[in-house]
């Protein structure tokens, strides 16, 4: 993981119990996983609609703000960009369409 992204990962962590009045990733995980899901959600339209319209600053900021939401999600499920990585790395070299109907038949 780069180094930026693993400070990233770390202050997310740090957020987790602190006090919602200070800090907005603290705010998102009191408020609980669907206050995180509305994120995700919004943050998806927002870079569908910047992809869209052609503005690649436009789509550059959207995109991380969608990882950057991500990412709150994983770590509220206890998981991080490493258990992506993970899972990115098993599927290297895999035919998507293999990989799709292989977990349609599990």
């Amino acid at each position: 993981m780069s180094d930026t992204l693993a400070r990233v990962t770390a202050t997310i962590e740090s957020r987790k119990g602190a006090d919602a009045s200070d800090s907005y990733v603290a705010k998102l995980f009191a408020k609980g996983q669907d206050a995180i899901l509305k994120k995700i959600g919004e943050e998806a339209t927002e870079l569908v609609m910047a992809a869209k319209d052609g503005h690649r600053d436009q789509i550059v900021y959207e995109a991380t703000d969608l990882l950057f939401h991500t990412m709150v999600l994983l770590a509220h499920h206890g998981l991080s960009l490493d258990d992506v990585r993970t899972e990115l790395a098993r599927r290297e070299g895999l035919s998507g369409l293999a990989e799709k109907a292989a977990r349609k038949e599990g």
